[in-house]
């Protein structure tokens, strides 16, 4: 009997690992094919793929920086004395500060102000910080200083540009904003509240985000028993606004798209994505959860244009593919400069 039960065992055994190795031959024979980029596209195409994507992740070189730097004071001047010292907007930093400054001492513009209080703070930086930590911080402190004298000299600050309290508000928001995240895009800030808020990192253990909002408020406050309380509604609305505007800003320029596609040609959408657009793509399996079927899943992480063609390719070649495109302003990688 023993003899007998050993031997079903054993035959027992047999036949489940036949049936094993079956179903591994059979889900082989269905099971589409993930093949590495060498063997779907040359060397060439690699080494170019991989020169584009250094590129991409390289910080920009100095001309450029200084560009972008400069373009992003530039249009926060234009704004502080086209936009905001005309009807008292003070949301905070160191313009609000100097355009509360020039309604009580008139005999002195806001330009004047930014100078002063930027020479604080420089002085500040330079007692509590080390100096290369701080260098393009005092560069852009007094070249946004600059900019708003020379504006002042052209552009009236005794009157709207544009008449309308709420169009105005619209831009004195929306150009700081963008200026303030070209400026962040590289690396740099805008120089001012900054410099202290980096002080108070080093120096303090006050949260750095809380204590500079508490000093907009009080300068929105101070501002709204100044100028009463219509300007200081306005100037409440452009503090939030100014906030939510910077970040989305932000996001936009570090904006990319994470696509996903499951399609009948797989292969030429590999080698679209490499040769095409120089860029490379992570290759898995999946299954579909109703069909039982095993499928290519492509994910690759491009810019918005890259997408888009990707996405009129990929249809071209198979009209009923699947494809999903997330945005995503978070990418840190080979490939990719990471968010500052």
């Amino acid at each position: 009997m023993a003899d007998e039960h050993e031997t079903e065992s054993k035959a027992w055994a047999i036949e489940a690992a036949a049936a094993e190795a079956a179903s591994r031959a059979a889900e082989e024979v269905h099971r589409p094919p993930v093949v590495p980029m060498e063997r779907v596209v040359d060397r060439e195409d690699i080494e170019r793929g991989e020169r584009a994507g250094r590129r991409r992740s390289q910080e920009p070189g100095f001309p450029r920086f200084f560009a972008e730097l400069n373009l992003g004071l530039i249009l926060t001047a234009f704004a502080i004395v086209a936009f905001k010292t005309p009807n008292h907007f003070a949301f905070g930093g160191t313009s609000g500060v100097s355009v509360i400054l020039s309604t009580l001492f008139p005999t002195l513009p806001v330009g004047v102000f930014m100078w002063i209080i930027n020479a604080i703070l420089v002085i500040l930086g330079f007692i509590f910080l080390e100096r290369k930590a701080i260098l393009w911080s005092v560069f852009a402190s007094f070249a946004l200083s600059a900019y708003v004298s020379l504006f002042e000299l052209f552009i009236p600050t005794d009157v709207s540009m544009t008449g309308d309290m709420w169009l105005d508000l619209c831009f004195a928001v929306i150009l700081p904003a963008l200026g303030s995240a070209i400026v962040f895009d590289i690396g740099a800030s805008t120089g001012g509240t900054d410099i202290l808020a980096m002080i108070l990192k080093r120096r303090t253990t006050l949260e750095i985000g809380r204590a500079l909002l508490l000093v907009d408020i009080g300068i929105v406050t101070i501002a709204a028993f100044l100028y009463g309380p219509r300007v200081g509604l306005y100037c409440v609305l452009g503090l939030f606004a100014k906030t939510l505007v910077v970040d989305k800003a932000i996001e936009s320029i570090h904006l990319r798209k994470v696509c996903t596609i499951i399609c009948a040609e797989p292969r030429k959408v590999e080698e679209f994505i490499v040769k095409h657009l120089n860029r490379t793509a992570t290759i898995s399996r999946g299954y579909g959860a109703f069909s039982g079927k095993c499928v290519t899943v492509i994910m690759s992480v491009l810019s918005r244009r890259e997408a888009v063609q990707l996405r009129r390719y990929t249809r071209e070649i198979d009209p009923g593919a699947f494809i999903t495109i997330v945005d995503s302003s978070e990418i840190v990688g080979k490939g990719f400069r990471g968010t500052n």
